[in-house]
This record gives structure tokens, C-alpha cells and sequence, in this order.
């Protein structure tokens, strides 16, 4: 005889701190690619929201994304921050192919993550800010930064001529971490008709429906417009250095 049916225990939701910039996007969509439960906390950073004592006892960093996991690797209550690293520990809590578990296929799947957490994510950034958000144009610093944007993105092309997946034949977390970052290109500048191959990259995963839904968490909290002197004063000016 066959005994009743048992349905799996349903997971708890797990907190993401975030909010809609690339680095929050990659978590949403990983969260979505794997199906997990997840409950949206939205950290305003242009308010200052990031500083706030529970945000800070999750990431002394204060910097978004973080996760709160209530099942996490012991069973109970854990928290992670570094959007990288929470990709990694989402894809082994699941057992997901995202992260393969071993072999080349892995270990190309975290080159090209850190690829982005060292070179693209950190070198975007500084492009955005002296080009949009520094009180005084700097030429040399403007150049610099729209320079290593272009290389990047003739690095990043060079690698999908020769690979349908950043990290080879497979969608991975390395293009969960990458996309976010290359998606409205035309906000730095760059063309993708230059680029074909990235170009081809970016409109298959774009048309992914977990990355359609990840990218329009908190889309409505969007910056849209000049940021506000305080703004700016939160974002870049003494709060973000004092000592806490």
C-alpha cells in the first residue's frame, strides 16, 4: 500500500535587505531563479537608511544587499552580507546547478563572479560618480574611468564570442552578478551595438522571466532625476565616514 502524500515543509522567507541598484538586483533575481520565499526590508541609502542599528548589526558594513537566513547552515538564524557571497551560499543551500559543484565549471563560474566583484562593479562605480555625482568635474579621473568602463566591456565581449555563459555553456551566478551592472549601458555611455556578443548575452538573460521579476523589486524607489544635496551629503559626504 502506498502510505499518504507528504508535501515538503515550506521554507521561511528570508529577509533581503536591499534596495534597487545592481548589487540588490543580483540577490532578488537569484532569489527568484531558485523560487526561494523572500521578504523585501527596503534600506533607503539616499536617506541614510544603511546607518541604522539593526541594518548595522547585520552588515558593519553598511552597505547593501544583506540576507537574514532563519534556517540557516546550523538551523537557525544567519545573516550574510557581500552580494557575491550571498549568491555563493544561496546556489550551495539549494544545491543549485548555478554554482556547479565542482570542477572547471565551478571554478569558472567564480572567476567571472569575482571578476565582477573586482573590476566591473567597483570601476562602474567610480565612472557613475565622476561623471554624475562629484561637486567638481575632474577630466583626468572622467577619463580614467570611462577608459577601464570601455576595456571592460571589450573584455567581457571578447570572453562571450567564445562562450554562450560568462562562465561556459551554462547560466550561472556569474551572469546573475554581472547583468544588473550591464543592463542600461547608455547610462555610461557605452553602445552594446559595439559590443555584439555582450549585446546577444544581455537580451538572453533579460528575457529570463526570474530577471524581469528580480529587476522590479523596489523598481518603483528608482532614481529618477539629479540627486539632492542631501542626498549627496549621505551618500558621499561625513555621514558616510563617521565612526559608528
Amino acid at each position: 500500500m502506498v502510505g499518504p502524500i507528504v508535501a515538503p515543509a515550506a521554507r521561511s522567507p528570508i529577509q533581503v535587505w536591499t534596495w534597487p541598484t545592481p548589487n540588490g538586483h543580483k540577490v532578488h533575481i537569484m532569489l527568484e531563479e531558485l523560487g526561494l520565499p523572500y521578504e523585501v526590508v527596503p534600506v533607503a541609502i539616499g536617506k541614510g537608511e544603511q546607518f541604522r542599528p539593526e541594518f548595522l548589526a547585520i552588515t558593519p558594513n553598511h552597505r547593501i544587499p544583506a540576507i537574514v537566513d532563519p534556517e540557516g547552515p546550523d538551523g537557525g538564524r544567519f545573516t550574510l552580507f557581500e552580494s557575491a557571497a550571498i549568491l555563493v551560499y544561496l546556489a550551495e543551500k539549494t544545491g543549485s546547478a548555478l554554482l556547479p559543484k565542482a570542477g572547471e565549471a565551478r571554478y569558472r563560474a567564480l572567476e567571472w563572479t569575482m571578476f565582477q566583484m573586482g573590476g566591473v562593479g567597483p570601476m562602474f562605480g567610480q565612472y557613475n560618480h565622476f561623471t554624475n555625482y562629484a561637486p567638481e568635474k575632474i577630466p583626468y579621473a572622467i577619463e580614467r574611468y570611462t577608459n577601464e568602463v570601455a576595456r571592460l566591456h571589450r573584455v567581457l565581449d571578447k570572453r562571450l564570442a567564445a562562450s554562450a555563459y560568462l562562465a561556459g555553456p551554462d547560466y550561472s551566478i556569474a551572469d546573475i552578478c554581472t547583468f544588473p551592472w550591464i543592463r542600461n549601458a547608455d547610462r555610461r555611455g557605452i553602445d552594446l551595438a559595439h559590443y555584439p556578443h555582450l549585446r546577444r548575452w544581455h537580451d538572453a538573460v533579460a528575457a529570463r522571466p526570474a530577471v524581469q521579476r528580480g529587476v522590479q523589486v523596489l523598481a518603483e524607489n528608482q532614481r529618477r532625476g539629479a540627486m539632492t544635496d542631501a542626498e549627496r551629503e549621505v551618500m558621499f559626504g561625513k555621514t558616510q565616514f563617521a565612526v559608528r
